[in-house]
């Protein structure tokens, strides 16, 4: 059967149930009128009209479409819980696959007498049943799934390879209105389940809410970031939130939902990195996937830049590369606003990213030497960029 027919098949389903329990309800509901409202029935002078025919005629049409269209909402949405139900089963291993059966299956035997039970209660009984129910079901997966022997019992299929689910990606709030993890999410960098603390949504709502403009752009930004993520990819929100203490700090409350699910933190928030990792929480920094992929320059390179502005010491300028490396041209402040070509001299790495120190090229002297700014007499072969 299609999705298509199953989902008209159970909408159907539901409203025919829907119609039918709206139409035996009535006698019920005006019973229960009656009990409620004693002096309407008591009236000697005037007639009951809750014993009118044309009365409960209209109240068991008026129940047999409210139960009609009860049935019609309850099949959209049932049906929408059955598909994410079987998106989940289709992703899971046959390991796992195989454990919810067992567990499942025990779960419904332990309900069993609970049943009994609670069927002495009438209708009172029936969500006790499902409550209790849905419990053991649940208890006995996780009891089957955790048995370091399910390995042994539960053999691995030929030709299947077992592989560790990767660990859900935990987003802190700089690295939202940073914006640049909404491009790493859609080239497929970042592996398994994206989960947005409801902490950090209510950090955003705060600062989108600030008094000061410029705090209120940036909150507005990360908003804004996470309905466009939340478009192109699910994004689990608020899902782990009572793992943590609600009156911790909000770098706290990271580190610890990242240790209690197991999780990786992503941000580009230096402190927050280096506590991390003091807590041996993985963390994934933004900034130094950036500096992981800026172009590697090496001393003696030549390259041309567009002095902006003057430098901290005499005669420096300084320019910035497309990726916005910076770099600081001995002799480049007769430059500024010129291109000119300069060639590396050193290059200094540091936490917060990556300095290139540079003197400008002038004309070619004697013996096939370039002559610079600063004075220095180099090899040409040295100042040509390496192919």
């Amino acid at each position: 059967m299609s999705a298509r027919s199953f989902r008209w098949t159970l909408t159907l389903l539901l409203i025919i149930l829907g119609l039918v329990v709206g139409y035996q309800a009535t006698p019920w509901f005006i019973d229960s009128l009656k009990r409620l409202l004693p002096e309407a029935v008591n009236q000697p002078d005037t007639p009951n009209i809750l014993d009118d025919r044309r009365f409960q005629m209209t109240v068991r049409f008026a129940l047999t479409v409210v139960g009609g269209l009860v049935g019609v909402i309850l099949g959209s949405e049932i049906f929408r819980f059955v598909l994410n139900v079987q998106k989940q089963i289709e992703s899971a291993s046959t390991r796992e696959k195989i454990a919810i059966t067992v567990g499942g299956t025990f779960g419904v035997l332990l309900t069993v007498p609970f049943a009994v039970l609670f069927s002495r209660y009438g209708i009172v009984g029936i969500p006790l049943t499902l409550v209790v129910g849905i419990t053991f079901v649940y208890l006995s997966t996780v009891a089957v799934l955790s048995m370091k022997e399910l390995r042994v019992m539960l053999p691995v299929a030929e030709g299947e390879v077992v592989a560790e689910a990767p660990k859900i990606k935990i987003l802190d709030t700089n690295v939202i209105i940073d914006g640049r993890i909404a491009d790493i999410c859609r080239t497929g960098f970042i592996e398994g389940a994206i989960y947005v603390p409801g902490f950090v949504i209510d950090e955003l709502q705060h600062i989108a809410d600030s008094s000061d403009s410029l705090r209120r752009a940036r909150g507005r930004r990360g908003l804004d970031i996470l309905n466009q993520m939340q478009k192109e990819r699910h994004l689990e929100v608020r899902t782990y939130d009572d793992m943590v203490d609600p009156n911790e700090p909000v770098d706290k409350r990271l580190v610890s939902l990242a240790k209690s699910i197991n999780g990786v933190i992503v941000t580009n928030d230096f402190n927050l990195n280096k506590v991390a990792e003091l807590e041996g929480v993985q963390v994934l920094n933004v900034n130094e996937l950036a500096n992981a992929l800026k172009p590697v320059v090496l001393p003696g390179e030549e390259m041309r830049v567009r002095i902006i502005k003057e430098g901290n010491q005499p005669n420096q300028g300084v320019g910035y590369m497309d990726d916005g490396t910076m770099i600081v041209v001995e002799g480049g402040r007769d430059y500024i606003d010129q291109d000119v070509d300069v060639m590396v001299t050193s290059v200094l790495q540091t936490v917060a990213g990556k300095m290139i120190f540079a003197s400008v090229k002038s004309q070619e002297g004697e013996g096939g030497e370039w002559v610079d700014r600063s004075g220095l007499r180099l090899p040409t072969a040295r100042l040509r960029r390496r192919r």
